[in-house]
């Protein structure tokens, strides 16, 4: 109970703001109460008035129901109403901090779960939470109108009183067992549908792959193993249902006809009149529905702690780290930064990265960073945007350790344009205005003419309007990257890191991308990572990093003359 509080008082943080509808739903759920109570109070008396050949009474009271069940038709409509507006600004609210958190959890999080993880706890979990002071305030006010009924057969006979209250008692702990057993298995279903809707999205995002590997079967048989594993765990949950629904159906079945046993007995013996046992015989449905009220209750409850747990732990537990920064604010960026004594790894294994890495870069300059796979190159433009925290050492930016600096100083002063960037599915046009909302028509022209874009976009028919579809997969590989380029030239910073992001470019393309880069130098700072060293031969320094350390620098003829390692980098690149 403690927990359903916290929880409770947790969830109307999302809510408080719906006060009015709720009151309205209040106010309806009271009125629906009252006409629940009334109603076959009423029609226990035509019964009566039917036996006693009293027509016209009849007619009266049935005018009355009708007008009663009418105004109970206009209080379902404001129930229903008020239910829907505040569970879509419920589920509105929790959706968007849970969002936000999700863009606030660290790379190493979200390397080790699986996306399933927080696709199930962003729509499935929060579906849960919104409409909980709804739901149960109607059920809360259904077991209220229960209990009036059940008072109601108090005054009329203690004895029929009496066997509906060991009724209610018999089938109330059935129902608490079903619900203590169906969420232990519905903890365990959950997990496996965080695998499945994990496992699909990455089935839909690596389709084309999947293709051209030829490995559809294989995918499917994991689907199908993943989905099978699911569906088995909702089947245990059914069948603890399906068990406890027989059981429980058994007994009341048991209880009815016992009941109907009892009030012949009472009124053969005259302790009972006909009219209170026709009374009692059509409250007798309500009173065990009171029943089926505490059960959904307690099932309700348990699904809420569960669905609020899952969504406590992304918001505020330590279950997920998150990213940290720190308060510093740098209002302007120079570009200056520098890496000292650095060690990082992926993981918590043996293998090092970066191996006590070291080196300055100056604001303004171009430096270009070459070496072999995995040495560890992509892993400083990481550590440099604050993607992960280093394990030893400091990494400044203008002399201030990074450790100290906000998150708007370190990635608002830093573009990042990857070897794969991640093209939204929306029009050429809003994936620059991800960057920058008020950028206008004419600076993302411009943009595009430097990224040798445009000419491209103006051939389309839509042009700038033109839908890329998901991850940009209706352009090129050099497309993807010519637009990410321009994507960061919108953004303006001082500071833009290169990674491998003329890999896919052709070397006409690839010509002019260089052209831009050149126009750029001396204005930013420019990091640049390279797999082809004919890319960088005229940065202003070239480091060559080699098993995470930085074994050489200089620039591209002295290298060659003083490096042997480089040297033969090079001149296997020359002769492919």
């Amino acid at each position: 109970m403690k927990k359903l509080v916290d929880n409770l008082k947790f969830a109307w943080k999302y809510s408080k703001d719906e006060k009015k509808n709720l009151i309205i739903f209040v106010i309806s759920e009271i009125v629906g109460i009252i006409i629940s109570i009334v109603v076959p109070i009423l029609m226990a008396k035509v019964i009566v008035n039917f036996t006693s050949n009293k027509l016209l009474q009849v007619v009266l009271i049935m005018t009355l129901v009708y007008l009663v069940e009418n105004i109970r038709n206009v209080v379902y409509y404001m129930n229903n109403k008020c239910m829907q507006v505040i569970y879509r600004e419920t589920m509105v609210k929790i959706q968007y901090d849970l969002g936000k958190e999700m863009l606030k959890l660290s790379n190493k999080t979200l390397d080790n779960e699986s996306s399933g993880v927080f696709i199930q706890r962003l729509n499935s979990d929060t579906s849960t939470m919104s409409d909980v002071f709804a739901y149960m305030i109607q059920i809360l006010t259904d077991v209220i109108a229960n209990i009036g009924v059940f008072i109601a057969v108090f005054i009329i006979n203690k004895i029929m009183f009496v066997y509906l209250l060991v009724m209610i008692i018999v089938i109330y702990i059935i129902e608490k067992i079903r619900t203590e057993k169906r969420n232990e298995l519905d903890k365990n279903f959950r997990k496996k549908s965080e695998k499945v809707s994990g496992f699909i999205s990455e089935m839909v995002r690596g389709a084309r792959d999947i293709k051209m590997l030829n490995s559809e079967a294989s995918f499917l048989k994991a689907m199908k193993d993943k989905i099978l594993d699911q569906n088995n765990a909702r089947y245990k949950m059914s069948s603890i249902n399906r068990k406890y629904n027989l059981l429980r159906g058994c007994v009341h079945d048991f209880f009815d006809y016992t009941l109907v046993v009892i009030m012949v007995y009472l009124v053969s013996i005259k302790s009972l009149s006909v009219a209170s046992a026709i009374i009692i015989f059509n409250y007798s449905g309500r009173v065990s529905s009171l029943i089926y009220c505490l059960g959904n209750l307690l099932e309700r409850s348990k699904e809420f702690n569960l669905s609020t747990d899952r969504i406590r732990e992304i918001l505020e537990s330590s279950a997920f780290s998150k990213e940290t920064f720190g308060e510093k604010h740098l209002k302007r960026v120079n570009g200056n930064f520098e890496f000292k004594n650095v060690t990082f790894s992926y993981s918590d294994e043996e293998h090092e990265v970066l191996n006590n890495l070291s080196f300055k870069v100056n604001a303004n300059e171009t430096v270009a960073f070459v070496g072999k796979s995995g040495a560890g190159k992509s892993t400083i433009f990481s550590l440099l945007c604050k993607m992960y925290d280093i394990e030893s050492g400091s990494i400044t930016i203008d002399g201030v350790d990074i450790n100290e600096l906000d998150k708007d100083s370190i990635r608002g002063n830093i573009t990042i344009i990857s070897q794969n960037p991640y093209i939204f599915n929306l029009s050429i046009k809003d994936n620059m205005r991800l960057v920058k909302e008020d950028v206008s028509d004419r600076e993302i022209k411009k943009a595009c003419k430097a990224a040798c874009l445009d000419d491209f976009i103006e051939s389309l028919p839509d042009k700038y309007d033109t839908i890329v579809g998901e991850g940009g997969v209706n352009l090129s590989g050099g497309q993807r990257q010519r637009l990410a380029i321009a994507r960061a030239l919108i953004q303006k910073t001082e500071i833009i890191l290169f990674d491998e992001a003329t890999s896919a470019l052709d070397n006409e393309t690839q010509a002019k991308i260089q052209e831009a880069i050149h126009n750029m130098k001396g204005e930013y700072t420019i990091l640049i990572i390279a797999h082809r060293l004919s890319t960088v031969v005229g940065a202003d320094r070239i480091m060559l990093v080699d098993n995470g350390k930085i074994v050489a620098t200089g620039t591209h003829s002295e290298l060659l003359k003083k490096n042997k390692k480089y040297k033969s980098l090079y001149e296997n690149e020359m002769t492919k």
